[in-house]
């Protein structure tokens, strides 16, 4: 049977990574560190996905841009601290294997930095595993389009079979404004009835139901 995607795009935090958890915290204590306003848990989680001076100006807007770098390095400090909390969600490597090893281009798009990026890369060991990544430092944040757009001019494939993969609603909001089909991961940063709205052509609870869905209907 023929396939209905070529190239699957995967979020990374929240979606193969496990970190939410790790950056909601990494980011509230960057501010007390700071003396700057405490974000929730609802609010920290909110901007899991953006790039910098995005999730700067929105949990922070009353934080002059220049004063970015300095919650990002107190940020930084607190998510390196403690290794031990974040890893990849159980099953995330081998899905990622099999789909490899049964033809699919594959490629990140995330709101991390190019280095913290390729950090985890190679830590995990899935940097083998990707034809391409976009990073938020290097392209638009999203949910501007730019970062998928970038992704399938590299790797030459029709938008039409593209799927982006992501568990915040500004992975859904990106492919769609890149005219590209979604499927939301509900066991990351976001709820369900968030990445519900962006009309996803599915959204799944737990990894082995990402891998089953995706090969099944992919």
């Amino acid at each position: 049977m023929a396939r209905r995607f070529e190239l699957l795009v995967f979020d990374w935090d929240g979606t193969l990574m496990d970190s939410a958890a790790a950056i909601t915290a990494s980011l509230q204590a960057a501010c007390q560190d700071l003396d700057l306003p405490v974000p929730s848990d609802k609010e920290a989680r909110f901007i899991i996905g953006l790039g910098l001076n995005d999730a700067m100006a929105h949990v922070l807007p009353s934080l002059a841009p220049a004063n970015y770098a300095r919650v990002a390095e107190r940020y930084r400090h607190h998510f390196l601290a403690d290794g031990s909390r974040v890893g990849l969600f159980p099953g995330a490597q081998e899905t990622v294997a099999e789909l490899h090893e049964a033809g699919f281009v594959l490629a990140v798009a995330t709101g991390k930095s190019r280095r913290g990026l390729d950090r985890e890369l190679a830590a995990t060991r899935l940097g083998a595993y990707f034809h391409a990544t976009r990073c938020a430092d290097e392209s638009f944040s999203k949910p501007h389009p730019g970062m998928l757009q970038h992704l399938i001019d590299e790797l030459g494939v029709d938008t039409a079979r593209t799927l982006m993969i992501g568990d915040t609603i500004h992975d859904m909001e990106m492919a769609r404004n890149a005219g590209v089909a979604r499927l939301g991961v509900a066991y990351g940063a976001h709820a369900r009835h968030e990445l519900l709205a962006f009309d996803p052509v599915g959204c799944v609870d737990a990894i082995g139901e990402l891998r089953a869905w995706l090969l099944a209907h992919a």
